[in-house]
């Protein structure tokens, strides 16, 4: 067991070349193993086990930083850097995050959980560096997968990396797309040759001589030149690196630790931007995860012995807020051939899946790419289609100008069906969809809805699509009833009364409506009677049903699954210029922990709204 005894990298780097191998099928093992009984991303991280000890075993961590672009495929790291004791809390409230994060170890230099920032994270460091004194000198290493390259964040900074001619190594992991088809025997030869320290020496050696020893503009300089570029056209598929102004080396096995460790050693050493391109099996080692890697590249917990996943019972009648989408926005395309559906890299995660297969003409998935997959659907809404773009609310953040500039500023009719909006969960941090309320809610000609239940959502669905306005309907990653009372048709704007108290209002929205009557119910056993509004709209708001409402008790109280500060209750607090008492998140980044122990801790619950207003009411009454 080599696995025990590493503690640190430095005790990696004790071990042979020969070791590295079953170390590898260890930590693989350990993944497995912990993952079926939390949950996590499992495949990426399986398929990047031999890349991540070359890294560390060839680097000096944590002085030399290791960046990886989402963190996915991180697992490994976290375990050969002293993590692995508490690799068994992966995910779970107070144990180790799912992705790299700086307040875990000084062996993540970022809190990462978005794709497609971490060449621009990394040049960042690396200007930052060579303004420093010699002693204090790293280098720097972005690990990127073929899914960060859909994002055009990444080729910002692959652009200004070139451009400035900085040292900074770029690690391309590509695991499912044909990024290279000329890989094979050749390929294996010229990457042998241009990763040894003779080739790079000999190579600028010739470059220097012809640039002192032949005149300048002479054709013999132009000729040699031709003739590098047309060799590298015909046998490196690395050409759109090198024209970005880096020296691309690959592709090579991800799973061959000789090759890998060798190959690194030269490379690090080598001055300027560097892209060695790793080709990797997503899944690699785990037969489950080999056979289906998009069902197991974020996976619940499952066995181990048979890969069949863990299915959480429901209650009967219920689904999630996803299939009800799904089902429903299948139904109507099939009514309606205008409309389009649109999804960043997530038809299954969103629903759209199903959308897919029985309308794949109409289906557009753009990648890692939201703002992107904004513009792209505000002009198909301009030729008169009816784009409706699934995007989780944590993503739809990096398409903010887009929203606001393409969609909202030219009042097309973009519908956006925003997933996984307030607590996510497990995924932590970087994934929580607290804010799209907030960021949302000022933009001027965008609808903004949030349903109570599963019958409510398809009714502001069908909504949306005849309004002929941006809109936006959120909704959480959670089961609902299909059915609770009687349904108010929706009328843009408007509000629903659902009870009337003598003794406090609540105006809730979406997923805390339900709650919230719950809460009432509570409190009327106790002698309390309160009011019901369901908000239904964020924007625009019913302030003439809530200022009648709330006009009627003493205590207003308003409860929603984002943050309190600039969210939905800030918007009624404004407009009723009185004492409102609001109930949600408060403006921090939540961390992981299971969806419904989140909800307790920050008083999201019946029992925890109860509680919120018997202690208002006992103070004030």
């Amino acid at each position: 067991m080599f696995l025990e005894k590493i503690n640190s990298p430095r005790d990696l780097k004790k071990l042979s070349a020969e070791e590295l191998i079953p170390l590898a099928e260890e930590i693989r093992q350990r993944m497995i193993e912990v993952v079926s009984q939390t949950g996590g991303h499992l495949a990426s991280s399986l398929g990047a086990v031999e890349l991540i000890i070359a890294l560390h075993y060839c680097l000096d961590t944590p002085k030399d930083k290791i960046i990886f672009d989402v963190g996915h495929q991180a697992y490994a790291h976290k375990i050969l850097t002293g993590r692995n004791p508490r690799f068994s809390t992966l995910r779970q409230y107070q144990g180790l995050s799912g992705f790299p994060s700086k307040d875990e170890s000084v062996y993540d230099p970022f809190t990462s959980g978005h794709s497609s920032n971490a060449v621009s994270l990394g040049l960042g460091l690396v200007c930052a560096r060579d303004l420093l004194p010699e002693e204090e000198q790293f280098k720097v290493v972005c690990v990127i997968g073929d899914g960060s390259l859909s994002g055009g964040l990444c080729f910002e900074g692959l652009n200004n990396a070139g451009h400035l001619k900085k040292d900074i190594l770029v690690v391309l992991n590509t695991n499912e797309l044909s990024i290279a088809p000329n890989a094979g025997a050749i390929s294996n030869y010229l990457n042998k040759i241009i990763s040894l320290p003779v080739y790079n020496r000999f190579h600028n050696n010739i470059e220097n001589f012809l640039k002192t020893r032949v005149p300048r503009g002479s054709r013999l300089l132009k000729l040699m030149s031709k003739f590098e570029e047309g060799l590298k056209r015909l046998f490196v598929p690395g050409m759109l690196f090198e024209e970005l102004g880096f020296r691309y080396f690959g592709p090579i096995d991800g799973h061959d630790l000789n090759k890998l460790t060798s190959t690194l050693k030269s490379i690090i050493e080598t001055k300027g931007p560097r892209l060695l391109h790793v080709v990797t099996k997503k899944g690699k080692g785990c037969e489950f995860a080999e056979k289906n890697p998009v069902k197991f590249h974020g996976i619940g917990c499952f066995d181990i012995n048979t890969g069949e996943v863990e299915v959480k019972k429901s209650s009967p009648g219920s689904k999630s807020y996803t299939e009800i989408f799904r089902d429903k926005i299948a139904r109507l395309a099939k009514e309606d051939k205008q409309i389009v559906a649109i999804t960043a890299a997530m038809p299954e995660g969103t629903g759209l899946d199903k959308f897919r297969d029985d309308f794949g003409e109409r289906f557009f998935d753009v990648g890692i790419a939201e703002g992107h997959a904004v513009c792209f659907a505000a002009g198909l809404a301009k030729q008169g289609f009816k784009p409706v773009v699934a995007i989780y609310s944590t993503f739809l953040q990096r398409a903010y100008d887009q929203i606001i500039q393409e969609v909202s500023l030219q009042e097309l009719p973009v519908i956006f069906a925003i997933d996984r909006a307030g607590i996510v969960g497990e995924d932590g941090v970087t994934h929580q969809g607290i804010f799209d309320i907030a960021y949302l809610k000022s933009i001027p000609n965008l609808v903004i809805m949030a349903p109570k239940n599963g019958i409510e959502l398809e009714q502001m669905l069908e909504f949306a699509l005849r309004l002929n306005k941006p809109a936006a309907i959120r909704y959480p990653r959670a089961g609902v009833s299909m059915a609770d009372g009687p349904l108010t048709p929706l009328k843009l704007g408007k509000a629903e009364l659902i009870k009337e108290g003598r003794d406090f209002t609540i105006v809730a929205l979406g997923s805390m409506v339900l709650v919230a009557k719950e809460a009432i119910e509570m409190l009327g056993k106790e002698g309390l009677s309160g009011s019901l509004v369901n908000g239904r709209f964020a924007a625009p708001l019913d302030t003439e049903l809530i200022r009648s409402v709330c006009a009627k008790t003493k205590f207003i109280f308003t409860a929603e699954e984002g943050i309190k500060d600039a969210g939905f209750g800030s918007s009624i607090a404004q407009e009723l210029g009185g004492q409102v008492e609001r109930i949600g998140l408060p403006s921090a980044f939540i961390p992981h922990g299971a969806r419904e122990l989140l909800l307790e801790k920050y008083g999201l619950t019946a029992s925890g709204i109860a509680e919120s207003i018997r202690k208002v009411i006992k103070k004030n009454g």
